[in-house]
């Protein structure tokens, strides 16, 4: 607020004071009265009024300025309402009150949208759980019916089981804190129950596995963890070179201040513009559109949202037709963090 724009909104009271004084001073001019007398009343009339609106600009500066002020620092805007000082004119009371009925509309209006969205969660880990059974059921008859066709029935059945797992676990990406549990954890183990998820097709592309240095022990929930590694093995195998050279290395090594899983892959790489975007929502880059057009770009997205719930980095190197490499963090403080 400055006085230029409060002086605008004064301007009637002003005209019509004006024309208040104008009006007494040709009414004393009729009396005989004293000349002091006929410039006093005016003059103090109009000092007195000056002087409530200057009174009254300074109590709405401060007020409105101070306002402004703490909505400008507060991250969560919606607050602004708790930290608005009570104050003695009838506007900022308005203010204040208009604020408190607009913050509990909108509560009750969050608070209806949360309960429809666990409702709707609660149905997707319903029918996500229901699913599973005719899954594991069909499974199970194709491993009791080899043949060439089979075999590719197979393979489609395990990715329907990684898009029904990938959906779990998405619901749930907003509520990790409800869902894990973090202790002490082998990574050599947690890196072959990933592999065996994965073991038919990385068996029919013909690709290496190469895992070593792994019998080391990290603070974190084992079953994110798989899942996370999971979606890592899946995009090295969907991204892979077209050739019988295909190879895949898991390894780690300690630190002073942790434990680093290394993931690297022989595969077709990543462009350099892109590697800052590839944990992006739905960033499927030039691969993901050229040369996988099944691509949904929520792997990698849902792999960092995880691992920064859990207090762990991810990190990603990559060069364009050679390599990627793809680095977990693991802080020996991490259980303490969290």
């Amino acid at each position: 607020m400055n006085w230029k724009d409060f002086l605008k909104d004064k301007l009637l009271t002003i005209y019509l004071l004006t024309f208040a004084l104008i009006t007494i001073e040709i009414l004393l001019v009729i009396y005989p009265i004293g000349i002091f007398i006929k410039i006093y009343i005016p003059t103090i009339i109009f000092a007195l009024y000056i002087l409530s609106i200057t009174i009254e600009y300074h109590t709405k500066r401060k007020f409105y300025n101070h306002t402004l002020f703490i909505l400008t620092e507060l991250e969560e805007k919606y607050l602004i309402n708790e930290l608005i000082k009570e104050t003695n004119f009838s506007e900022g009371k308005i203010l204040k009150e208009i604020l408190e009925q607009t913050d509990k509309s909108m509560i009750e209006k969050v608070n209806q949208y949360k309960y429809l969205q666990e409702d709707y969660k609660e149905y997707i880990e319903l029918w996500i759980h229901e699913i599973k059974l005719p899954i594991a059921t069909s499974k199970m008859i194709v491993a009791n019916n080899k043949n060439n066709v089979t075999k590719s029935i197979e393979e489609e059945i395990d990715k329907v089981e990684n898009y029904v797992e990938q959906a779990l676990f998405y619901a749930r990406s907003n509520n990790v804190e409800k869902d894990y549990y973090i202790r002490k954890n082998n990574l050599e183990t947690m890196v072959n129950e990933a592999i065996k998820k994965n073991k038919n097709i990385l068996i029919q592309e013909k690709i290496k596995v190469d895992i070593h240095d792994l019998n080391l022990e990290v603070n974190t929930d084992n079953k994110w963890i798989i899942f996370i590694l999971n979606q890592l093995i899946q995009n090295s195998i969907k991204y892979r070179k077209q050739d019988n050279n295909s190879k895949i290395e898991i390894y780690a090594k300690r630190g002073k201040e942790n434990i680093i899983l290394y993931l690297e892959d022989n595969g077709i790489g990543i462009k350099k513009g892109e590697i800052t975007r590839v944990f992006e929502k739905g960033f499927t880059g030039t691969n993901g559109r050229i040369l996988n057009k099944k691509s949904t770009g929520i792997g990698l997205y849902l792999s960092k949202k995880l691992c920064d719930k859990l207090g762990i980095a991810i990190e990603l190197n990559s060069e364009q037709n050679e390599k990627t490499e793809i680095r977990l963090v693991f802080p020996f403080s991490s259980y303490t963090n969290l």
